[in-house]
């Protein structure tokens, strides 16, 4: 099969080989999927260019957790029925030699979920990591129902998701902040009723200002070493604060104006949901797939050849929007 893959970390076009490899086969509870569409997230091009290490988890490594294809083949203990089954993938690359950077990968079978008929390939590699995380964002500890909502980076692959899904699933008021006009303009055309762009206003005077000083109930942030001393000025008491993302490894809080105003903070990575949480993401994503309530901004298609290009372009952030690969 064909597959990009790296068996030392470091620059995207030092490291990155497209080749042919052994095609794999699925085992017991396994199913073969036929790649189509591989999504490139952060997580990605952090692994591999050593940002978390520069030890290789396996001898070589196919990057890529999302992904979106057909299965072909299936392994025992799995329904014949699933072949010819289009599906969209999580964490096939997580703790995971083989991602879907590839023709082919095999993994377990609950790894691979039906896409509806009426969902694009391309949004399928798009859902397991930045639509899922934005799910849970605004599902856990009970929702966002009737609540304030601050989605920073309402523009970025999670963001431009968060503020739909606050939307749909019943918010109040969904504020968003961004970085730049067109930004500004895709955070507004998702649903937000508040955009602000942090490197020309005042973050925390516009916050105030559209909740007339209450502050908001929940934010959901993608960057708490950077933001952490806006997001304490604007969460109001007994607030959650649902973390996935820092720019850093470590970071300060400020311990007593926390605990005296009862505020939840709640860190997720989505690669470690619970199976009763993915379970419940994926049946809320499903359904909004299924209904076409959902706008997807991919920021750029390239092909598998173009791989370094596309982990440039995430390792970078210059990408508005989310990068896919087309395998074929």
């Amino acid at each position: 099969m064909k597959a990009a893959f790296y068996d030392r970390t470091g620059p995207a076009q030092q490291v990155l080989v497209i080749g042919e490899l052994p095609e794999p086969v699925p085992a017991n509870g396994e199913v073969r999927v036929r790649i189509e569409w591989s999504g490139v997230n952060p997580s990605d091009v952090k692994a591999r260019s050593g940002a978390r290490g520069p030890a290789m988890p396996f001898a070589r490594v196919i990057p890529h957790s999302d992904g979106m294809g057909t299965i072909d083949a299936v392994g025992s203990a799995v329904n014949p029925s699933r072949i010819g089954q289009r599906v969209w993938i999580w964490n096939a690359a997580w703790g995971r030699a083989c991602g879907t950077a590839a023709s082919h990968v095999v993994l377990p079978e609950s790894q691979a979920v039906p896409l509806p008929d009426n969902v694009p390939g391309e949004v399928g590699a798009c859902l397991g990591i930045p639509a899922l995380t934005a799910t849970h964002a605004v599902l856990t500890d009970g929702g966002v129902e009737g609540q304030s909502v601050l989605v920073a980076g309402g523009a970025g692959a999670v963001g431009h998701y968060a503020v739909q899904m606050a939307r749909l699933l019943g918010a109040r008021q969904v504020i968003a902040t961004v970085s730049s006009p067109t930004k500004a303009d895709l955070a507004r055309a998702a649903g937000a009723d508040v955009v602000i762009d942090y490197r020309r206003e005042n973050v925390v005077d516009r916050i105030r200002e559209a909740t007339r000083g209450a502050g908001v109930d929940r934010v959901v942030e993608v960057d708490i070493a950077a933001n952490a001393a806006i997001d304490m000025e604007v969460i109001r008491p007994n607030g959650i604060w649902v973390v996935y993302g820092s720019g850093a490894r470590q970071f300060n809080l400020p311990f007593f104006p926390m605990i005296s105003r009862n505020i939840l903070v709640r860190f997720f990575i989505v690669y470690h949901l619970s199976d009763a949480d993915r379970l419940r993401a994926n049946a809320v994503l499903d359904d909004f797939l299924r209904r076409h309530l959902l706008k997807h901004n991919i920021a750029l298609r390239l092909p598998l050849a173009s791989i370094a290009q596309a982990h440039e372009l995430v390792e970078s952030g210059t990408a508005v929007g989310n990068v896919v690969v087309s395998i074929d």
